[in-house]
């Protein structure tokens, strides 16, 4: 059997009939989970198994848990803070800074791994340019060298735990002001500004053998007139050709307001798939990922193949040998203490 280029959601902390159905489809490849999925440690690592096992290879469990404002899950995990906070925390010492990033990458993931959760939608190599709200404090730092380094660092913490990472959003959402979940943001940068500017901190990462990029939701109009999660120049000139990017592209959630520029659910999926992504994304939205699933029946990419089996989670580990671990113990404590103060959870 193989994984399907469809990732869709629950609505809620078990699998009903009608998903049950559509994880088995053919089409479908992955799951995305989100807080009302979440009820305990023991609960969600019971029900990434139940998706697991309901196909071989099994079906790719992810989620979005970079830290501070968008970590799904709470209760029994340690509070991970946003990606600012490492350049902050360190007060201008470099090496002290991507110590802490290395360590929360590695806290992040090896929580996650617990649970069997494959992979985690991080680091974001965004750029805090100070426009985007959507984008803040999720980001590292605004210079590219910046965030390539505290990036690489949290990388290599969650490689180390067995885990893939995910570098969004490409080729930079940090240089507009709008939200893609609700409008169609459009940033009117030239490409060679963005080339020595946003782009920077995902061309280091690609030569630092990162595994999988999302695409914005942007439309960068001196350069091409459709959103990069739809477009071939980005993702097959620039991405694939101009960089030698071989690993995995994601499209960002296509129920976003700004995807709906390719019509309905079924031709987003469609559009996204042929611009050069590996995988489309469709959350909260469960009648559009089955039209999706219906519009694209018989799709088959055996190179997308070979990059999916590639983001399976490594490196087994219990909940209850983790919470045994004093180095777990240890780097819990120094990355919880990095948190300001709780914030509201992102829904993105």
């Amino acid at each position: 059997m193989t994984l399907g280029p469809l990732m869709v959601d629950l609505e809620g902390t078990s699998i009903n009939e009608t998903e049950k159905e559509l994880l088995l489809r053919p089409e479908v490849g992955g799951v995305i989970l989100f807080t009302r999925n979440f009820e305990s440690v023991a609960q969600i690592t019971e029900l990434v198994e139940e998706i697991h096992n309901l196909k071989s290879p099994g079906i790719l469990v992810a989620v979005d848990h970079e830290g501070g404002r968008v970590q799904r899950f709470h209760e029994g995990f340690s509070r991970i803070p946003a990606a600012a906070r490492y350049a902050k925390a360190a007060k201008g010492d470099l090496q002290k800074s991507r110590q802490l990033a290395e360590n929360a990458g590695w806290l992040m993931a090896i929580e996650l791994r617990a649970c069997g959760i494959d992979f985690s939608f991080a680091p974001v190599l965004d750029l805090a340019h100070g426009l985007s709200g959507v984008i803040g404090d999720r980001a590292f730092h605004s210079k590219p060298a910046t965030v390539a380094t505290l990036a690489y660092a949290f990388m290599h913490g969650m490689n180390r735990a067995g885990m893939q990472a995910v570098g969004k959003h490409f080729p930079g959402h940090g240089g507009v002001v709008e939200d893609s979940h609700v409008a169609m943001p459009v940033d009117h940068r030239e490409l060679e500004e963005l080339l020595h500017s946003d782009i920077m901190p995902f061309a280091s990462m690609i030569k630092n053998k990162l595994a999988a990029i999302m695409p914005a939701h942007v439309i960068y109009d001196k350069v091409d007139d459709k959103p990069a999660g739809y477009s071939t120049f980005w993702i097959e000139n620039i991405l694939r050709q101009r960089f030698g990017f071989q690993g995995m592209v994601f499209s960002d959630d296509l129920s976003m307001e700004a995807a709906g520029i390719a019509g309905g659910f079924g031709e987003r999926a469609d559009a996204a798939l042929k611009a050069g992504c590996d995988m489309a994304l469709v959350c909260n939205h469960l009648d559009g990922a089955i039209e999706a699933a219906d519009y694209i029946r018989g799709y088959s990419n055996p190179t997308s193949q070979l990059r999916l089996v590639r983001m399976h989670g490594e490196h087994d580990v219990s909940w209850a040998q983790l919470k045994q671990n004093k180095h777990w113990q240890q780097v819990s404590a120094q990355i919880v203490a990095l948190n300001d103060s709780p914030e509201l959870e992102m829904d993105v």
